[in-house]
């Protein structure tokens, strides 16, 4: 590729180009215990011993001030199933209105943190808070995994079945994919 054949992206809007983007809800409570869900394309994990996985959240967003509060978060991983749901729980601050009713989701108790998984997600990944960072106009959560599990139907072995889970990839604004389960296995 030349340079004649590129196309200058505005760098306040370079982030787009690593999309698509695994999409999550993340699932976390105030000191009441009241839960909410935020919806996210920035998460990621960061390191196998500890297992731990990061997320990135806006200061202005309600579930940045419930995981700061509380310590704890689950990482729920939908499916194209409910994606209605998963774009309304990213559209519609939790602050004063109830997602989980609002969306027609299931909260479920976790194992070991007090944050409810989403019953009608493929799989949880229960986090307590080991770690944050303000990077410019986000935090970065980093948490702890201390518990994690998917439906048994979404897993071939210790790997996604991409044909029972579908899960959600964001693209930009309410544009989102899914993966064909077409594998490809390259051997070096």
């Amino acid at each position: 590729m030349s340079i004649k054949e590129t196309f200058n992206v505005n760098v306040s809007s370079a982030y787009r180009l690593l999309h698509p983007m695994h999409t999550v809800l993340v699932s976390c409570v105030d000191k009441a215990g009241k839960p909410n869900i935020i919806t996210l394309a920035w998460a990621m994990p960061t390191s196998i011993s500890p297992p731990l996985v990061a997320v990135s959240i806006g200061p202005k967003r309600h579930s940045h001030t419930l995981i700061e509060e509380t310590k704890e978060f689950v990482v729920n991983i939908p499916t194209i199933d409910i994606l209605k749901e998963t774009l309304f729980c990213g559209r519609v601050s939790g602050r004063n209105r109830d997602k989980f009713k609002e969306a027609g989701l299931t909260p479920i108790p976790a194992k070991k943190v007090k944050p409810p998984i989403i019953k009608e997600c493929v799989a949880h990944l229960e986090c307590k808070l080991h770690d944050r960072f303000v990077t410019g106009d986000h935090t970065i959560f980093v948490g702890e995994i201390i518990e994690a599990y998917a439906n048994k139907d979404a897993l071939a072995g210790d790997k996604y079945n991409l044909e029972k889970a579908k899960m959600v990839f964001h693209l930009g604004g309410d544009e989102f994919a899914t993966l064909q389960p077409k594998i490809l296995t390259l051997k070096i």
